[in-house]
């Protein structure tokens, strides 16, 4: 599981060193072989193979007729790029990805247990204090947390 809130500065080619208490995991888990794909939120998300594998598997199979299911395949398998740990544990993030992230020199890397998000760091900091204003009233809360206890 990959947990946690990271700060990552990228270099000036787009590379971001992946942090180091990830980088045993990743080797274990997919030998360093990552995809990267849009999120709606303008973020990435960083999988590792096998979980974007699942995950893949899972979008094809949507109906094709359904107009978000058609959106959403697009969206992220569309932009899906295959990308390798180099030996200085780095990733190289992609011109187009970057772009649609609007990412930076300064990147926010947040654990999400099965997969990252990458964020740029003002933007990321922007909206985490959105979420964290926002008044729980305001919130449509899924039938599936509203039984979850933290």
């Amino acid at each position: 599981m990959f947990r946690g809130v990271n700060n990552i500065t990228m270099d000036a080619k787009g590379r971001m060193a992946m942090p180091t208490r990830y980088r045993d995991r990743l080797h274990e888990r997919c030998d360093g072989q990552l995809v990267i794909t849009v999120d709606r939120d303008h973020c990435l998300l960083l999988y590792p193979l096998p979980e974007w594998e699942e995950i893949e598997r899972k979008l094809v199979r949507l109906p094709s007729f359904n107009k978000q299911s058609r959106r959403l395949q697009r969206l992220l398998i569309g932009h899906a790029t295959e990308c390798q740990l180099d030996a200085n544990g780095r990733v190289l993030l992609p011109p187009p990805l970057r772009e649609f992230a609007s990412l930076n020199r300064q990147a926010v890397l947040i654990g999400q247990g099965n997969k990252f998000e990458l964020w740029d760091e003002q933007i990321w900091n922007e909206r985490r204090d959105v979420w964290l204003a926002e008044e729980d009233d305001e919130l449509d809360m899924p039938d599936e947390l509203e039984s979850l206890s933290l």
